[in-house]
């Protein structure tokens, strides 16, 4: 098999946590080297990746002729820069969510992955995860009948954490970019589907970020409503309902880590079916499927078509708040 060998631009926490962490662990990868000028921060990498690589620079990993893929955890405005930056380096790209802050900012993304032949992807982990795809498989396989409805929750809070990028306007931040992708982009995964309009987006900002949003969207042929909060008690939440029954992700968004991934199937009259994936990373699988489509040239599960169409809803929900965004 041949390898993939990776590089990862910057010592995030969340690189740290998980995404390296998963790298190293996916079959078909290997974590070769890290971009970071602190020895205190690339310290913990090197603890189970003994024989790392250390750059201290991006540009100096960027153009590390030993490494084939790079993952992007860097804060949400510099996603779209350093894309296109390691794309014309010729490394591969997985590049954390969201990739741009506007569809239109997915597009010079896509002409330059098509212009180098080379993979490029937003790091959008929930549709590797097998709950997903036996959620898709029962909504349009009409296990819940005629779907009419899909409402989904995704909340934390981090009102404390006032240096969190995700409080700063500057960097990106904001419940939408960080969550919304999640809330949005599921539905439209597990029912194919697009929104047809946005009729309602209440949208609170706090210092110039999105922390809470109350949405109804109209898809054809069922509604869809979302709550989105980084200022509210952890919980997540998906339910797609139909005329004979529903399916419901427990835990869609964290699983393992906010709790146990479940889908439950309730088809009415006592019949009600439960199924668990413990132990599941999908971060993992993430990463394994990217080494495919870079071995194999196959189509990515999660292309940056898909990831522009969820923006897309993002942006018809700002639209829709208007001036209270």
């Amino acid at each position: 098999m041949q390898v993939v060998r990776w590089g990862v631009l910057g010592a995030a926490k969340f690189a740290r946590e998980q995404m390296a962490r998963a790298i190293h662990a996916a079959e078909g990868a290997e974590f070769v080297a890290l971009a970071t000028s602190s020895a205190e921060k690339a310290a913990p990498f090197q603890a189970f990746q003994p024989n790392l690589r250390v750059h201290e620079s991006y540009e100096a990993l960027l153009a590390d002729p030993e490494i084939d893929a790079v993952y992007i955890p860097l804060p949400n405005h510099l996603h779209v820069e350093w894309t296109l930056k390691a794309l014309e380096a010729g490394k591969h790209v997985l590049c954390e969510k969201p990739l741009a802050m506007k569809a239109e900012e997915f597009d010079p993304v896509i002409a330059k992955r098509d212009e180098t032949g080379l993979l490029a992807a937003e790091a959008y982990m929930i549709v590797h995860h097998p709950q997903f795809a036996r959620a898709r498989d029962l909504v349009q396989g009409g296990a819940v009948g005629r779907l009419r409805h899909v409402d989904t929750v995704f909340s934390y809070n981090n009102a404390a954490d006032t240096g969190n990028i995700r409080n700063r306007p500057e960097t990106g931040g904001g419940a939408l970019p960080d969550i919304g992708v999640y809330t949005f982009g599921s539905a439209r995964f597990v029912t194919g589907a697009e929104p047809q309009r946005v009729p309602y987006a209440r949208v609170e900002r706090e210092n110039g970020v999105d922390v809470f949003n109350l949405v109804t969207a109209e898809f054809d042929g069922f509604t869809y409503s979302a709550v989105v909060s980084m200022r509210m008690q952890n919980r997540q939440e998906i339910t797609f309902h139909g005329e004979k029954g529903f399916v419901r992700l427990t835990c869609p968004f964290n699983a393992a880590v906010h709790d146990q991934a479940e889908l439950v199937l309730d088809q009415g009259g006592g019949k009600v079916t439960i199924e668990r994936w413990p132990g599941v990373n999908h971060y993992v699988l993430q990463v394994e499927a990217f080494c495919r489509s870079v071995r194999e040239g196959s189509a990515y599960p999660c292309p940056l078509e898909f990831s522009r169409g969820t923006q897309a809803m993002i942006d018809m929900v700002v639209a829709a708040a208007g001036a209270d965004a």
